[in-house]
């Protein structure tokens, strides 16, 4: 049964299943199994040690989608461990190519984004992120809400971290990027990009980060969320109707009149 919770020999078997068959049902209903199993904390290290995370991995590659998509599945389980993301880290940058080019808003990408966005919920693998924040916008930008809120959720992460500010904010964007600080936005998104923004001030502000203003080009992050279009967006949304919304602007305003950048007036 998918359901059921595996000991450790039920585990060795089901890996050892998953090795050897080459039936595309039974990889599918094995990987199923082996990531509901990854949910509990101890599976995931027994998982680990029976050297199930390479085998789990290796299907990734497979051409059928479905296959794929349950991998990455089983490996977005079992990258919550910390221990399991050092082995996990080898497939970020083949997963990181599926997302950016395979089909918009599909169940691959989904599994791919909440896998990316479990490795990046510390700072250790985050650097591996650098060259494809752009694309990541642009995924952001094309996807659908259920996509743009994943995406969010990834470039929330390595918000937070001051090592990966410049980069953020030097990325090519699209300057369709404000219209998520439209009024009309839906919540989860809106104050997912208003959070985005504080993060970015919050790292700007970090004592010893950009001491020195880098030069960023136009078309990048910083000319749009430190550009007058973004501070009109930001004024208008002080009548928004939500009061989390409203909270969340008042307190990324605040937070930005201490900044070293240009200055938002509401």
């Amino acid at each position: 049964s998918y359901d059921d919770v595996l000991n450790a020999e039920q585990l060795q078997k089901l890996l050892y299943l998953l090795e050897l068959t080459e039936d595309p049902a039974i990889i599918e209903r094995a990987l199923v199994t082996l990531g509901n199993n990854a949910a509990f904390s101890a599976n995931q290290v027994i998982i680990r040690e029976l050297g199930g995370i390479p085998i789990v991995g290796s299907k990734i590659k497979d051409p059928n989608h479905s296959i794929k998509e349950k991998a990455l599945n089983a490996l977005s389980n079992l990258s919550v461990n910390v221990e399991n993301q050092i082995k996990i880290k080898v497939y970020v940058n083949q997963v990181c190519e599926d997302v950016l080019s395979g089909p918009l808003n599909s169940p691959v990408q989904l599994a791919g984004l909440r896998l990316l966005t479990n490795m990046t919920v510390t700072n250790d693998h985050q650097h591996m992120f650098t060259n494809y924040i752009t694309d990541l916008f642009q995924v952001l930008l094309a996807g659908n809400g259920t996509t743009k809120v994943q995406v969010l959720k990834l470039l929330l992460n390595l918000s937070e971290n001051p090592a990966m500010t410049e980069g953020l904010l030097g990325a090519q964007v699209d300057s369709s990027f404000l219209s998520l600080y439209d009024g009309h936005v839906a919540k989860e998104i809106l104050l997912r990009a208003l959070t985005l923004f504080q993060n970015i001030n919050n790292c700007l502000k970090k004592e010893g980060h950009l001491t020195v203003q880098p030069t960023f080009t136009q078309g990048s992050l910083f000319f749009l969320l430190y550009g007058e279009e973004c501070a009109q967006k930001m004024r208008a949304l002080v009548n928004h109707h939500d009061a989390d919304v409203k909270e969340k602007l008042l307190n990324l305003n605040s937070k930005y009149q201490t900044s070293s950048f240009p200055q938002l007036e509401l």
